[in-house]
């Protein structure tokens, strides 16, 4: 019989070391998302104009999506300085501001898709 009871097998995630670790992985699953959601946004902004050149159809998504890659840009920048500081109350605030600007700029990439695909049809 195993003397380790399940119960025992879970961290209390209230101990501060334990919040701590949680929050600075939050500010790495951020970093790294926005950081690869430039990316996407550069190249999709690349494949817009390819397309806008050859169907001679114009559209406002590239210059929004320049937009987004700002803001997944500054998203990615406030987690890595959220990851770098040392005040935990500082950490928790800057992280809080990526989070809500990695927010804003999803829910303005999907507006973008939107519009792609209605300039498409």
């Amino acid at each position: 019989m195993n003397s380790a009871s399940p119960a025992g097998s879970y961290r209390n995630m209230s101990a501060p070391s334990d919040k701590k670790k949680l929050e600075s992985d939050i500010s790495i699953h951020i970093f790294t998302a926005s950081a690869a959601l430039v990316g996407v946004c550069l190249t999709v902004i690349g494949l817009i104009r390819v397309v806008v050149a050859t169907s001679k159809v114009d559209t406002i998504a590239d210059n929004l999506l320049a937009i987004d890659a700002l803001l997944f840009l500054a998203s990615c920048l406030l987690a890595y300085w959220a990851l770098r500081t040392r005040s935990a109350r500082r950490m928790y605030r800057v992280e809080r501001a990526a989070d809500a600007i990695f927010i804003a700029g999803l829910l303005l990439m999907t507006g973008v898709c939107g519009i792609i695909a209605y300039a498409l049809l």
